[in-house]
């Protein structure tokens, strides 16, 4: 399975909550189905980040592959920049932290240009709103439904960005 396919489980919960928020005017449930939307978005860019992983691996040789899956079976939601930089992409070599690292910077560049906002702060928001929810039951306080959303993006063109500096 492309790793892209992941990404359709949080799309379709977008594409449902849509129309429900639009049209509701109740902060309270509004902020527990953004937290939920950032639970969701972060899950999938796990399976995601995993799947580039493994499907790299699986390319390159049936060894690395068995390492992989059982590395990468237990990471809970550590897909943070630093860790996928420094942690990660190290085990693969110093050619792919590289990639990754120029890739992302003229990714980042282009973001800040186009859109006057940061990928890597709102991938890293998006993390942190998602441990908040997950493991302390704190609802993002500082984030909206549009801006969770707007995170979730910037995740996937994350993962893009991964999957590409990790092509043999």
């Amino acid at each position: 399975m492309p790793y892209s396919d992941h990404f359709r489980l949080t799309d379709d919960l977008i594409q449902h909550l849509d129309p429900i928020l639009a049209g509701l005017n109740d902060p309270f449930i509004e902020s527990r189905y953004t937290g939920f939307l950032a639970v969701s978005s972060v899950t999938v860019l796990e399976l995601a980040m995993k799947t580039i992983f493994l499907d790299f691996a699986g390319a390159k040789h049936k060894v690395l592959s068995n390492f992989c899956v059982q590395y990468f079976d237990r990471i809970n939601g550590r897909i943070g920049l630093k860790t996928i930089h420094d942690d990660y992409l190290v085990k693969f070599g110093v050619k792919y932290q590289t990639r990754f690292h120029r890739d992302l910077e003229k990714l980042e560049r282009h973001e800040l240009r186009a859109v006057g906002s940061s990928i890597k702060a709102s991938y890293g928001n998006l993390l942190t709103w998602r441990n908040g929810f997950a493991h302390e039951g704190n609802i993002p306080a500082n984030a909206s439904y549009p801006e969770v959303k707007r995170a979730f993006g910037c995740g996937k063109q994350v993962m893009q960005c991964l999957a590409t500096c990790m092509r043999r």
